[in-house]
């Protein structure tokens, strides 16, 4: 019988089928090598590139308890597969992160050391601390977190943003009810393989959403 996960790891994806392979790979090697039973759920919103396809593979290889496919038929904004991704988690741990390696899953061991260290809410992956930093990044808003189950329900309870924004939301909203919040110096990488997901029509809802998001807080 499959051991219950521990950490649960949300994974939107869109047009991925050459990153994915990888990111799992390296989420396997990182996590079993530490002794943490893991999830990953992979949320792809209906990629023409047939990511999909290869997330299938990939889950008879490492075995369905271990990653866990909840499609979506198209994109409808990176909050809400984040959201469609929370219900199906049975970690007490939920990572989000990109699935375009830009962050390395090798972070995760010491992401959840930091949170026993100081009982935080949230952990968040800083290049602003020493031993962090950045190679090639497009500088578009990159997040590596790691949350209590509980502290992300009660953050998507109150987050209304839908696409890129939701990111910086849900960090303002969880220091306005008070969750207690750990950084961990990582390094931030630009994509190998593919586009950026932003398109021209997506930049300017993300801008709008800061809007929104800094007038009504």
């Amino acid at each position: 019988m499959a051991k219950a996960p521990r950490v649960s790891l949300l994974l939107p994806t869109y047009n991925e089928r050459e990153n994915l392979p990888i990111v799992l790979w390296l989420i396997d090697q990182s996590l079993t090598q530490s002794g943490l039973a893991y999830e990953v759920i992979v949320i792809d919103d209906g990629s023409p590139d047939g990511t999909l396809k290869v997330a299938r593979q990939l889950q008879d290889i490492y075995g369905a308890h271990k990653i866990v496919l909840k499609p979506r038929e198209r994109k409808l904004g990176l909050g809400t597969a984040y959201i469609h991704g929370m219900k199906y988690a049975k970690g007490e741990f939920i990572v989000i992160m990109d699935a375009d390696l830009s962050h390395h899953p090798k972070f995760i061991p010491e992401f959840l050391r930091k949170q026993k260290e100081g009982n935080y809410d949230i952990v968040s992956g800083t290049r602003y601390l020493e031993g962090g930093g950045v190679h090639g990044w497009d500088l578009q808003r990159k997040v590596v977190r790691l949350y209590r189950k509980e502290a992300l329900q009660r953050l998507m309870d109150v987050c209304v943003s839908k696409g890129y924004v939701f990111q910086m939301e849900m960090i303002v909203r969880a220091r306005q009810l008070g969750l207690s919040v750990g950084e961990v110096p990582i390094t931030f990488v630009d994509r190998l393989y593919g586009e950026s997901k932003l398109g021209g029509n997506e930049i300017v809802s993300y801008l709008q959403g800061l809007y929104t998001l800094f007038s009504t807080v």
